[in-house]
């Protein structure tokens, strides 16, 4: 909703929906602002650092930044066109504040380190009383800290990491947290700036002219990226949202792009589906290569490819399958999981989870998804060199060893291995993609091979992949599944989006998996996946299966399903994973795959729209 009497911080709903908040960052770590001025969300100094505001897990022992009118007021938030910057804004009886949020992204060694977070409020009509409250929970709510106020700014300490806040309003302390009431007439301002401060990155002050300052080089930046975009279409606004999103999750110190910069966010209410997605997916990163090449964004896709050759890659004694699913946003593979269970987590859901299990899963599909994304960066931004060609035929040759294996999927599933239809899929992506690189660039392989297995595995999808009684392709060989992942088959150009077979598939997952444009992976009491409870429907599949009906020729059916998807985002164009019976968003938020597919389907719409 775009409009909230949550605005004094009393009497504040302890957990605001998912989709109330926006997203701001640094291009190394982002910080959720709820639609009622409340941080809700931040780990300093990366995506996958400990939480030091966490209120969304736990609205008592979580932390949280708030700052908001504390008399009563409806709220409003917006991006600053066409940037990262998030205005909240409070309607009072006597006026009108605005605060503006924002991370300044500095290319400067020790400023990067400072990951300063500036708070800007401004009166815009008559006068407003506010009130702010900065409650730090160190290492996810474990660690004390100390406060030591230091003339007008305040520094909050603990074990490994300590944070400066300062403010052109005096600050009080309350135990180890600090308030501070104040009232702005009209044209009247205040900052509110928390830094990480250590011995190498000494705490300073924001006074008003340098807050102004760095607001108009933070929107400068974001236009100047923007201006790269060489989309031009019917859904310019939500396209190039997503693409600021995508961006907002890219970790800039190695090219890593994170699946979402959340942990644990409920796919179901009170659910046990509470996963941590702040590390890079294979799969995700190598999709959302795609999309930003699509916009025309190669710098990102060039550091994914730094990354893809120093971590994931065989060479430097790192074995050539098979590969891990997903990565540390430093390239590391140690991602162990464990419960919190002094959080309470969102709305009661647990368990609290942080690091992921998944990551020892074997999923073949990653390699389809990482060999296309190669084949593409080929294609539309540079020529591979000589020693990525020799990487991708060692990933190509393991592929052909060992396609055949049964794995977790996909959809990262603990019910055990099946001989999935998607990792089959993208088996023949892996080696298909990689023959034409082959052949376009004249580059030496082992063709004669490659095209015998790609072809074997062809065979073996459309015999054991299809079935009779559903008169369908199914979500594992010789099965009756019926799964939202085999709308992948026309989009990798694995069958004729016309073909009789695929236009019955389609029917098929449009009677069962589909419900008012939003579809289900699959469905879980008939094809159990090892944990209790059902789920949302999956917005990427939602935009897979618009991109689908695109291909098939459905272009009114695929446009109403594309603009009834547009409804659903939150009042900033964002999506979390999922969305629940009711429509609410579920599940880690915003998340990458989501918008990848946005863009991507709003593309090829338009496209065939002419």
């Amino acid at each position: 909703m775009d409009e909230s009497s949550l605005g004094g911080i009393p009497g504040r709903c302890p957990y605001l929906p998912i989709s109330e908040h926006g997203l701001i960052g640094d291009l190394r770590s982002v910080a959720l602002v709820g639609s009622d001025g409340t941080i809700d969300w931040y780990c300093c100094s990366a995506f996958d650092a400990p939480s030091v505001f966490a209120s969304i897990l736990d609205a008592g022992q979580g932390g949280c930044f708030a700052l908001a009118a504390s008399a009563p007021a409806r709220t409003k938030q917006f991006y600053f066109p066409d940037t990262n910057v998030l205005i909240t804004r409070f309607f009072t009886e006597d006026g009108v504040g605005e605060l503006q949020d924002f991370m300044p992204i500095s290319a400067k060694s020790v400023e990067a380190e400072r990951h300063r977070l500036i708070r800007r409020v401004l009166c815009v009509r008559g006068t407003v009383p506010f009130h702010a409250r900065v409650a730090p929970r160190f290492e996810y709510g474990t660690k004390p800290h100390t406060l030591r106020m230091v003339e007008e700014s305040a520094v909050f300490e603990s074990d490994d990491l300590s944070l400066g806040l300062s403010s052109t309003v005096a600050l009080h302390a309350d135990d180890a947290d600090v308030v501070t009431d104040f009232k702005l007439s009209e044209g009247e301002s205040a900052v509110f700036a928390l830094d990480r401060v250590s011995d190498d990155v000494a705490l300073r002050s924001c006074p008003s002219q340098e807050a102004e300052q760095q607001f108009s080089a933070t929107v400068a930046y974001w236009r100047r990226w923007l201006s790269a975009s060489t989309y031009r279409g019917r859904w310019r606004e939500m396209v190039h949202r997503s693409a600021l999103t995508l961006k907002l999750l890219t970790y800039a110190p190695s090219g890593a792009i994170v699946a979402a910069p959340t942990t644990s966010l409920p796919e179901q209410l009170g659910g046990e589906r509470n996963w941590d997605y702040r590390y890079v997916w294979v799969r995700d990163a190598a999709f959302c290569v795609y999309a930003l090449l699509r916009l025309g964004f190669t710098s990102e896709a060039d550091a994914f490819m730094k990354f893809v050759t120093q971590h994931i890659a065989p060479g430097d004694g790192k074995p050539s399958g098979p590969l891990q699913i997903m990565y540390g946003i430093d390239g590391r593979t140690d991602v162990p999981e464990r419960v919190l269970d002094h959080l309470e987590g969102h709305n009661g859901a647990t368990p609290v989870r942080v690091g992921n299990a998944a990551a020892n899963q074997l999923q073949l599909d990653i390699y389809g998804a990482l060999i296309d994304s190669i084949y593409l960066y080929d294609k539309w931004a540079r020529p591979i060199s000589s020693a990525q060609w020799d990487d991708v035929c060692a990933l190509v040759d393991w592929v052909c060893e060992n396609w055949q294996q049964p794995d977790e999927g996909i959809w990262e599933t603990r019910g055990g291995r099946k001989n999935f239809l998607y990792s089959r899929l993208m088996c023949w992506v892996a080696i298909e993609r990689a023959i034409r690189v082959a052949n376009r660039r004249g580059l030496p392989a082992d063709l004669m091979r490659w095209q015998g297995i790609r072809d074997s595995i062809y065979r073996r999808i459309m015999s054991h992949g299809w079935s009779d009684a559903c008169q369908a392709f199914v979500q594992h060989e010789d099965g009756e599944v019926l799964d939202a992942a085999v709308l992948m088959m026309p989009l990798s150009k694995f069958i004729a989006p016309t073909d009789p077979k695929w236009l019955s598939t389609l029917d098929a997952l449009t009677g069962d998996l589909v419900s008012d444009s939003l579809v289900y992976r699959y469905d879980p009491r008939a094809s159990p996946d090892g944990l209790r409870g059902d789920e949302g429907t999956f917005s990427i599949c939602s935009f897979w299966y618009v991109e689908a009906m695109v291909h098939a020729g459905r272009l009114e059916e695929a446009r109403l399903a594309f603009e009834k998807m547009l409804t659903y985002a939150n009042h900033l164009g964002l999506y979390a994973e999922e969305i629940s019976h009711t429509g609410e968003q579920q599940g880690n938020f915003p998340q990458a795959f989501t918008h990848l597919a946005l863009i991507s389907a709003a593309f090829n719409l338009d496209k065939a729209l002419g």
